[in-house]
């Protein structure tokens, strides 16, 4: 089983720097991608400015097999995920180019010739992953072990507060998006009114990039819907300030994946 490879499941920016700590220590990383390229999920929002500084975006296996080709760490500034991509992963990933599969969507994991009845020897079973690609054409392959580096981006949050989906929520799919609006598009919200349902780091970004698209559409309502009441720590170290339509914002860092629900 010590030949096989350890399959990473994700081409973002844990499963590169997984695949790169496995070839630092003489294993044969696998890495299997959903998408067309490196990061696809980060590609999805790459016009958000990320809120850790490029030294706290690198690995330090990846930066110890990108050195020697030529790449230079950036040290200072807040890219974008844009930017994250360009600088850092897709370089990365061309890195490791002979041990990333693309198009390839990890259905399931198990062990080899075990059911859910039969266990005996399990734990000396390679792992069997299923793989579908882009044509729907499935596969197998044995792995000696299995990191999942999937990440969270297609399973958002819901809006409910018991981490259930709010009543409601289902039938009103058509009007929920999950990421952080962008100014550079802004049909979908332009001269409506939309609720911003959270308080974290994807709060703050998609309030930003609204308040941007208010500037320019009149007629743009923005409504932030916040389970907590609001103190002096509601909005950490930001400060609130005048949104274009009169309501009220805060500008502060954020990344991603909050529900945002917008109506004519």
């Amino acid at each position: 089983m010590n030949e096989l490879p350890v399959v990473v499941i994700g081409a973002g920016p844990q499963g590169l720097a997984a695949a790169a700590h496995l070839l630092e220590r003489g294993l044969e990383p696998l890495v299997l991608e959903s998408g067309h390229g490196p990061a696809a999920a980060v590609a999805e929002w790459g016009h958000v400015r990320l809120f850790s500084a490029w030294p706290e975006l690198v690995d330090n296996a990846a930066v110890r097999l990108l050195e020697p080709r030529g790449w230079t760490s950036p040290s200072t500034g807040y890219p974008t995920g844009a930017e994250w991509i360009e600088g850092y992963l897709a370089p990365l990933a061309d890195a490791l180019a002979e041990h990333v599969r693309y198009d390839s969507r990890v259905i399931g994991v198990s062990r080899k010739g075990r059911d859910r009845l039969v266990d005996a020897d399990r734990a000396e079973q390679p792992f069997t992953v299923h793989v579908v690609d882009d044509q729907g054409r499935e596969s197998r392959l044995e792995a000696r072990a299995v990191i999942d580096a999937s990440g969270t981006w297609r399973r958002p949050n819901p809006a409910g507060a018991d981490g259930l989906p709010a009543l409601g929520e289902g039938a009103a799919a058509q009007l929920i998006a999950y990421q952080v609006p962008d100014r550079a598009t802004p049909q979908r919200y332009a001269g409506k009114h939309t609720v911003v349902v959270g308080s974290g780091d994807s709060a703050f970004n998609a309030i930003h990039e609204l308040v941007q698209i208010a500037a320019g559409h009149p007629g743009t309502r923005i409504t932030w819907a916040i389970r907590r009441v609001v103190g002096e720590g509601t909005f950490g170290a930001a400060r609130a300030t005048s949104c274009p339509n009169g309501e009220r914002w805060v500008s502060g860092p954020s990344r991603r994946s909050t529900p945002v629900r917008s109506s004519s």
